[in-house]
């Protein structure tokens, strides 16, 4: 048996770095930025713990772009490094300075874990130098320097000042990274809120001296691409509204203003901030990706945040910040583990938590936003076990009157009037008021309320709600006649016998192409023909285009309902001697009740519309 240690070589680590390790090239500014904040980072913990001295007054990051030159500078003001600690962490692959430092001093804030960030600079290089002084008293100026290549070199140079220069002698492959506006909006990408100043450049900017200067002077001011103190990582004490509101314009800035926000802060059993925005959704129900950013301690990593957020809250907008969230080794997307479910959790409890606050204390503004807050609560309760049962104190439903109750508290409200023979509490429904009017004014007449489900997302929810509540179901208001939506016990005779009932039915069944012909005992002041769509079949319908599948199995089906009670049925039409005018007849009261629905198109609306005038 033979044993050993497999090598791994430097000559073949290099080639990996460059092509493989990061999704993203761009992604090696924000690693080398990133150990500059951290560099920055550990020279004021040594400073509060007085181990370091000197001044702290600019610990400034500068970006430097040379077109000339072909080079690129990341400038730190930071910890910098002896010539011990350059060989002992840029000459050894993945030995991390920052793992180190973060066990030495724990609790500290330090973005980098890997050791492997630094090595991002090979992939758009033909040569990398670093220049760095310590901040260790006496300390040398050394200059490394490395072509991609296993060599490289280590010298003294006469550097006066603390801190490092990382220089990038940018390759032929990768002209792009010389560009001002190329750096300018990596910048505005990664960087934009990192716990450190940088600089890129100067920009112009009028100072006003008194009244007299009218005017203004022009000067040259250092161009500050970054936002170091982010609203996330203060106290929600500290904030206003107007607070919240300019960073949701900074974050998003065509975006409109939000419904409102939630600030999120947390430090047991993980670290997380973050402020999430509700935006103005409508009925609109797009998942809007892209609009919740990720970062770990200010470094952005990620848009792609459905690891972390629910995915009814996936159509939020806003930002989450945590270091305990696990990165994979280039920091370009999530890794799953229990920390990541837990934090998917609180972040749903926090959002329940923060509705049913508004619902509590200010509902008549929680009424006022419902058409939009409806969606995400909706969607929560359909994917989400947990936030349905937080949801039911404030999922409200609204009637059409404009009044709305919290679901549960409806179904108490309704049930006197509203339990059919066999018990269970009838949910009346339209999702079109105006279409559906004439069943309106029939249910109101028998003192039934009926609720308004006209999102796209209700057919889904309605029928959530009869699966998880007891005793319930939901029937839309042209489904039946009005006797039949809620089944009684008592019922209605006709003043028709069985043989004329038979010879009207056979009337209608010759001019009913489609739809089957049924006969009920209605009041006489119901409609003569009604047109009904059976709830099963719509539903049926209505999730097959929601899920974008063919309607040949479920064609559209309907009802002619003939109230044999209507004196238009029971004594004029039975009463008309000639054969073709009683056909015609019942073909005009049953075209009638399909315009009534909305279903008289094309050539019989053409023709219904020539026989109404012939009648003239």
């Amino acid at each position: 048996m033979q044993k050993g240690t497999i090598s791994v070589q430097t000559e073949n680590i290099f080639p990996i770095i460059k092509q493989f390790l990061y999704s993203d090239q761009e992604i090696f500014l924000r690693e080398l930025i990133s150990n500059a904040v951290d560099a920055t980072t550990k020279l004021k913990t040594l400073a509060a713990r007085g181990e370091a001295t000197g001044d702290l007054a600019d610990t400034t990051i500068e970006i430097v772009l040379d077109h000339e030159a072909g080079t690129l500078t990341i400038r730190d003001k930071g910890i910098g490094m002896t010539e011990s600690e350059v060989d002992k962490y840029l000459n050894q692959v993945a030995f991390s300075s920052a793992q180190e430092f973060l066990e030495k001093y724990k609790g500290e804030s330090v973005i980098g874990h890997f050791g492997l960030g630094f090595y991002s600079a090979f992939m758009v290089s033909d040569t990398v130098t670093v220049v760095t002084k310590s901040y260790q008293q006496d300390s040398e100026g050394v200059t490394w320097t490395c072509d991609g290549n296993p060599e490289y070199s280590i010298e003294k140079n006469e550097k006066t000042a603390r801190g490092t220069d990382i220089i990038l002698k940018i390759s032929e492959d990768a002209k792009e990274y010389l560009e001002k506006s190329r750096i300018e909006s990596l910048l505005e990408k990664y960087c934009k809120f990192l716990p450190v100043p940088i600089k890129f450049g100067t920009k112009t900017e009028k100072i006003y001296d008194g009244d007299e200067d009218k005017e203004g002077k022009e000067v040259e001011i250092d161009n500050i691409i970054n936002n170091p103190n982010p609203i996330w990582k203060k106290q929600p004490s500290e904030l206003t509204d107007d607070d919240y509101k300019n960073f949701y314009n900074e974050i998003h800035p065509y975006s409109g203003a939000p419904l409102f926000w939630i600030h999120l802060n947390i430090d047991y059993p993980f670290n997380l901030t973050g402020v999430l925005y509700f935006p103005k959704l409508q009925n609109a129900m797009e998942l809007q990706k892209n609009k919740i950013q990720l970062y770990s301690n200010q470094v952005y990593v990620t848009d792609e945040v459905k690891e972390i957020v629910p995915e009814f809250l996936m159509l939020l907008h806003g930002v989450i910040d945590s270091p305990d969230i696990p990165l994979n080794v280039s920091r370009s997307y999530l890794q799953s583990d229990k920390n990541v479910k837990k934090i998917t959790g609180y972040i749903s409890k926090k959002v329940a938590e923060k509705l049913n606050d508004m619902f509590k204390n200010q509902r008549e503004d929680f009424e006022t936003k419902w058409t939009d807050i409806g969606t995400f609560v909706k969607y929560g309760m359909l994917s989400d076990e947990s936030f349905h049962e937080r949801a039911l104190k404030f999922a409200l439903v609204r009637n059409t009157d404009g009044k709305y109750t919290p679901i549960e508290e409806y179904c108490e409200q309704i049930k006197a009037t509203q339990t059919d023979k066999n018990g269970k509490t009838v949910l009346l429904y339209t999702n079109d008021a105006h279409a559906h009017d004439a069943f309106l004014t029939a249910a109101k007449a028998r003192a039934y309320d009926v609720l308004v489900f006209d999102n796209p997302i209700d057919s889904h929810f309605i029928q959530h709600l009869e699966y998880k509540l007891d005793g319930i179901s939901f029937v839309r208001v042209d489904s039946d006649t009005i006797d039949k939506l809620i089944q009684k016990e008592e019922k209605t005779e006709s003043v028709l016998s069985e043989a004329e009932q038979k010879a009207v039915k056979a009337v209608f069944e010759k001019v009913v192409s489609e739809g089957s012909v049924e006969l009920q005992a209605l009041s006489p002041q119901d409609a003569p023909v009604v047109v009904t769509k059976p709830e099963f079949m719509r539903r049926m319908r209505e999730m097959q285009a929601m899920q974008g599948t063919s309607f040949g199995d479920f064609p559209e089906h309907y009802n002619v309902v003939i109230n044999t009670n209507h004196p238009l049925v029971a004594d004029k039409l039975l009463k008309i001697a000639d054969e073709q005018i009683q056909s015609d007849t019942a073909k005009y009261m049953t075209d009638l009740a399909l315009l009534h629905q909305g279903m008289l198109r094309g050539a019989s609306l053409s023709n219904f519309v020539q026989r109404s005038l012939d009648r003239l």
